[in-house]
Formats: C-alpha cells, structure tokens, sequence
C-alpha cells in the first residue's frame, strides 16, 4: 500500500478544528470521533473506486495531506481537497461579511469553517435515496448496513448486491451505482457546469428528484456557489432571519452562496439547539 504526503496553501479562512467539529457531526457521512491531532477519513477514489485513506492536519495556513491506498493518490488528494473545500479560493469570503451582518454572525460564530461534503456526488446521491421518507437515523442504521470494511461499495460492487431495502429503494440505488459508472455523477464534471444545469442533468437518474440533485451538487461535488431551492429549512431561516426571500437574500452571498446556506444551517441548528453540522436535509 503505498504512502503519499501532499501540502495544499488553503486561500482564505480555514480552521481545521472547525472543520473536523462540523463533520464529526454530519450525519450522511459522519466522521468518527477520534483522539488526537488530525482529521482523517477513509473513503473510495472516484472513478477508480479504490480505497484511500487520509490524514489532514493544519500547519498555519498549510493543509497537510498524508494519504496511503491502494489507487491514484494524487487523484485522491485532489478529492479530499474538494470534499473538504480547500480547492475554493476564499479570500474574497471576509468580504460577504461586509455585505451581510448575519452571515459576518455566521462567521464569527464558527470561524474558519469551510463546507464539508460527500466523498463524491455517487455516495451524496447514494444517500439521497437512502434518506427517502425515512427518518435521519433509519437512513444512517441503512447506510452502515451497506458499508464494506468501513467504506460505502464502489458501483460495480453495489450493483452486484442482494439489497433488502424498503420501498424501491433497492431499484433506485441500482440506478446510482449504473450512473456513476456512466460517468453521470462525476464531480469534476458537475463543477464544471452551471449549477442549475448540472442540477438538472442529475435529475436524469432515476430517484432522484429536485432536492436530491441539489443535495448531490452542492454537497457531493461541494459547489461553492450555489442557492439550495428546495431546501426547506433554509427557507425558513432566510425568512425569519430577513424577512424577504432567498433569491433576493442570496445576491449578496456571491461567490460563496452555498458556504452561506451552511453557514445559515448551523446558525439555524445552535438557535433551535441542535448540532453544530448540517444534516444535509
């Protein structure tokens, strides 16, 4: 298995601790808690679906990567940059502040915190499905049922097992997996597009509906810059923390309106006394 060291110069706000606090309590793919100095993670590289695991730890404004596995551990680096946010340029981020007091509130209450998503949009829309008209924690007990030696089973793998699932669940995760090997949820290629366009080309996979498709962009590809419509509890914090709409609301958040959403989230959670991270519903 080979071993691999990777520093990434973060631009803008980044605080590890923050970042791990956020995650660890992120329910579609929660961190364990773990003793010690480094936020790791083990997940599958995508496109090779192989498994890598990962070290990050913060020396001033240096992300430092230890990575080992049995793929492309470049390729690899390059997605826990993305699944963590420190492929963003975020130096303009400070400037939203300006702009917007709630969101300088947001900031100042969980300073450094970059958005951490889904290892890849594959296993975001993995849990779309899984979180179908079920409660968070039937989603979560469902998701650890599925995982091999800690790890969710790459398409081929999915594809291949006896599923006993409620609902089409099973029907619906068949056609993930045969989209992510088609190449139709790959990250880089969703951030390359509009968000609203690659919002749509997602809901060409069967199961997954308009909230699902956001959920697998701005939080398995990790946009930065995207306004969640369907997500219902944000709305209803633009609402009480502005009293005027999102879309107007929004405007301001450019070009880091998905980080704002997550910002909004976790201050929405503290006020009503929940956990620190978004659940991704």
């Amino acid at each position: 298995m080979a071993d691999h060291r990777v520093e990434v110069a973060v631009q803008g706000p980044w605080s590890w601790a923050t970042s791990r606090a956020f995650w660890e309590g992120f329910t579609p793919s929660a961190l364990p808690e773990r003793e010690g100095e480094a936020l790791q993670a083990t997940f599958l590289v995508e496109g090779e679906w192989r498994r890598a695991e990962v070290s990050v730890t913060q020396r001033g404004a240096t992300a430092v990567l230890s990575l080992s596995g049995d793929g492309d551990l470049d390729l690899a680096a390059v997605q826990a940059c993305r699944f963590l946010s420190l492929d963003v340029d975020g130096r303009a981020w400070p400037d939203i502040a300006l702009r917007d007091p709630v969101i300088a509130s947001a900031q100042a209450s969980v300073p450094g915190l970059r958005p951490c998503g889904f290892y890849s949009p594959y296993e975001a829309a993995a849990w779309s499905v899984l979180a179908q008209r079920v409660r968070m924690s039937q989603a979560a007990t469902l998701k650890a049922s599925l995982l091999r030696d800690g790890v969710f089973p790459a398409p081929a793998e999915l594809l291949a097992l006896d599923l006993d699932l409620p609902g089409r669940k099973a029907e619906y995760l068949r056609a993930v997996a045969s989209a992510a090997l088609d190449g139709l949820l790959d990250a880089v290629t969703l951030r390359s597009m509009k968000p609203a366009a690659a919002v749509l080309a997602v809901q060409q996979v069967k199961g997954l509906g308009p909230f699902a498709a956001e959920l697998v962009v701005l939080r398995g590809a990790n946009a930065p810059d995207a306004v969640p419509h369907n997500e219902s509890r944000l709305t209803d914090e633009v609402a009480e923390r502005y009293g005027r709409p999102l879309a107007e609301v929004s405007e301001a958040w450019r070009p880091y309106r998905t980080w704002a959403a997550v910002h909004l989230r976790v201050l929405r959670e503290r006020r009503l006394g929940g956990a620190m991270a978004a659940s991704g519903r």
